[in-house]
């Protein structure tokens, strides 16, 4: 190889560097309020992995100039070192997407108001996953996108260009800014989190399996839907299990399509269809927290999407999956999978707290003492919102307004600047109606 040749790709190699000296830890590059902040431990978890990532690089790419003194890089054919070359930039390249996944996350929080209620949000997802004594939670990271649907990356999966993600991010739609709706979408996206560290998808499969394989038509058999469907389900059963009504209602509103779409059978699809996925939703809240409102949502969501002009073979295919759908939560709920050391899936979540009519006397009393709402774990507000929406205790507009200040006091947690107390009890006094 000769000199002009070492020479271009050493200052190419050395641009290469420089450019790699730019990226900065998150620390230096965003500008948001203190409230609107990740957490530490969010933050700490993704510049620790990207300066990783940098360092790696770093070292690759001095080897690289090293080497381009040496005797064997002389000898070299130059196809050869640009081939080593282009590696590097591949690899920088994989820093930078990796870099950019985050930054499209943390960009965000620079935005007035929607910066600090996504750090609330933050604290709503960290209290939905917390289990202790069975999970070890990653940090949480929520962003804003355009649709309707929410979306996660989970922590410990592999990241694009290899490595393991650090935290969960966590997309969550737009639209549903604000409402108690935006917990129904948050928490199924935690729930995918929770699955994952409790293995609840690979432990379940079996069971599902053996109950399609020893029915009397194992073709034919709805248990075979289930099992092509738990992943969804599970997120499913998360969302209810920890904000009650508001799970399925915000549900409704995610899934209400035209019709063809509502009804559509798509088993390439992990998603239930839509319309058995409410029914769903609804027979789970039942059997958690028994109560007739739950019936209520199933007949009104009957009536926006009737069966009777649907094929008779689709509808023949429903009324199976309806029937059958006692049976499944009977056993999705009585499953003792080996990460929860012998308690069913069913008992681990605080049920007694979110019947319905102990979410609808807490609401009551915090119209009474709002300072309460504050100290209450985030996600059972939500939980008692949404009971407060279902028998119109509060308007939508009120609610809005209260979740936002909310998100607001929820974000504050995190920092030494918090609302003075009267400020904020008056504040919840204007925004919580009397019953």
């Amino acid at each position: 190889m000769d000199h002009e040749i070492a020479t271009f790709l050493e200052l190419e190699a050395r641009a290469l560097l420089a450019r790699l000296e730019r990226v900065k830890p998150f620390a230096l590059h965003e500008v948001m309020v203190p409230a609107a902040n990740i957490s530490p431990a969010a933050q700490a978890a993704v510049d620790r992995y990207l300066a990783q990532g940098r360092r790696q690089l770093r070292v690759l790419v001095r080897r690289f100039l090293d080497s381009l003194d040496g005797a064997e890089a002389r000898r070299a054919a130059p196809a050869e070192v640009q081939r080593q070359f282009t590696v590097l930039r591949l690899r920088f390249n994989t820093v930078l997407t990796q870099f950019d996944l985050f930054a499209d996350a943390l960009s965000q929080r620079s935005e007035i108001d929607t910066g600090v209620w996504l750090a609330g949000l933050d604290t709503v997802a960290a209290d939905a996953l917390a289990l202790p004594g069975y999970i070890e939670a990653p940090p949480v990271v929520c962003y804003l996108d355009r649709g309707m649907g929410a979306a996660i990356r989970r922590a410990r999966t592999r990241l694009p260009g290899g490595g393991r993600n650090p935290v969960a991010v966590i997309r969550v739609p737009r639209e549903r800014m604000i409402g108690s709706g935006i917990a129904s979408s948050l928490v199924h996206e935690v729930g995918h989190q929770a699955a994952a560290l409790l293995n609840l998808v690979a432990s379940l499969r079996p069971m599902l399996q053996a109950h399609w394989q020893n029915d009397v038509d194992p073709e034919h058999s709805v248990w075979r839907y289930w099992e092509r469907w738990i992943s969804e389900i599970v997120a499913d059963l998360w969302s209810v299990a920890r904000v009650g009504v508001a799970s399925t209602v915000g549900l409704i509103l995610v899934v209400s399509l035209p019709a063809p779409f509502v009804f559509r059978v798509n088993l390439n699809d992990p998603h239930p269809i839509p319309w058995i996925r409410v029914k769903l939703s609804a027979a789970i809240g039942k059997a958690l927290y028994p109560s007739a409102h739950w019936d209520g949502l199933s007949r009104l969501w009957e009536s926006l999407y009737p069966t009777d002009d649907l094929p008779e073979a689709k509808r023949a295919l429903l009324e199976r999956l309806v029937a059958g759908i006692p049976d499944f939560v009977s056993a999705l709920l009585e499953h003792r999978p080996r990460r929860l050391r012998g308690e069913s899936l069913g008992a681990v979540f605080s049920v007694t707290e979110r019947q319905p009519a102990h979410l609808s006397a807490l609401y009551d009393q915090w119209r009474l003492i709002p300072a309460q709402m504050f100290r209450a774990p985030p996600a059972l507000v939500f939980a008692v919102i949404g009971q407060a929406r279902a028998q119109h205790k509060i308007t939508p507009e009120q609610e809005s307004d209260l979740v936002a200040r909310l998100l607001t006091r929820w974000a504050l947690r995190g920092t030494q600047v918090v609302p003075a107390r009267r400020e904020t009890l008056q504040t919840v006094r204007r925004t919580v109606p009397a019953t």
